[in-house]
């Protein structure tokens, strides 16, 4: 049986677009979709969770106007949005969210409700800031051979295959600080790119012989993480990255690089853990 793409509505743009990017993800993939808005629950509110007429009814119009022959159901679940989703994402072959949003997400910024799914959901996490300008044609990833980017690197090559575009792939290499007189040191600091690299490259061919259907391009640049991909998805359509890493990306836990990319990268993010 296959996961279906969950997706968290409110009612607002960032919502809208998220609704919209899981709906061609769907249609790409041949999933199906849930539209999903939690609520907190008031007695005598006259909240009926089952009326078609608010968000869900909007957002499930949108999502089969953007692909028509997916599978769209709707859930109205009570409960705190974060909480929520995490479960649900145990379930979902992913969690879509936007940036940030009102109604159900009232409040909630990119390091809140996006940050808390995206470091505790079983599955991948996509954060969608909003609707893309152009389409670029090329999926980034950053890599650095951790666990965490093995999985991201596995969720990034089938993207790069069901949208028939190119995977790049990049190790940021960020230099520590040093004197100029400390020649040993700096002698040591080649090296240890060269090697790092080298192990890249070599981990990166691997997956080139594993999967010859998808052009995959690497390339190591020296800078920090979260910087040179904020560079790099300035020019991508989804730019994906492990929940945690190590080697390149050093400490790269959510609160750090990912919740970094999460800011600082304005097309679609996925953040990636292993199952």
């Amino acid at each position: 049986m296959t996961r279906p793409i969950v997706v968290g509505v409110d009612g607002s743009l960032p919502s809208a677009a998220a609704v919209e990017w899981a709906a061609a993800e769907a249609g790409r993939r041949g999933l199906s979709l849930r539209l999903v808005h939690v609520y907190e629950e008031r007695p005598y509110d006259g909240y009926d969770a089952d009326d078609p007429s608010g968000p869900l009814a909007i957002a499930a119009d949108r999502a089969r106007g953007t692909a028509p022959g997916v599978e769209v159901a709707t859930r109205a679940l009570p409960g705190n949005v974060r909480d929520v989703l995490i479960a649900e994402s145990a379930g979902a072959d992913t969690v879509v969210v936007g940036s940030r949003g009102l109604g159900g997400f009232t409040g909630m910024v990119i390091g809140s409700v996006s940050t808390a799914v995206a470091g505790h959901a079983a599955g991948p996490v996509v954060v969608v800031h909003g609707r893309p300008a152009r389409s670029y044609g090329r999926v980034v990833i950053g890599y650095d051979r951790s666990p965490h980017s093995e999985a991201a690197m596995e969720y990034a090559v089938e993207q790069a295959r069901v949208r028939g575009v190119p995977l790049h792939v990049v190790h940021a290499w960020q230099t520590p600080v040093f004197s100029p007189q400390a020649t040993a040191y700096n002698t040591l600091l080649v090296d240890v790119y060269r090697e790092e690299s080298g192990a890249v490259s070599e981990s990166v061919e691997r997956w080139r012989e594993k999967h010859p259907d998808v052009e995959i391009t690497c390339e190591t640049v020296s800078g920090h993480p979260v910087s040179v991909l904020a560079a790099e998805g300035s020019t991508a359509d989804l730019v994906v990255v492990g929940s945690r890493g190590y080697g390149g990306l050093v400490s790269a836990v959510l609160g750090s690089v990912s919740h970094g990319v999460l800011h600082h990268v304005t097309c679609p993010v996925a953040v990636v853990r292993p199952r």
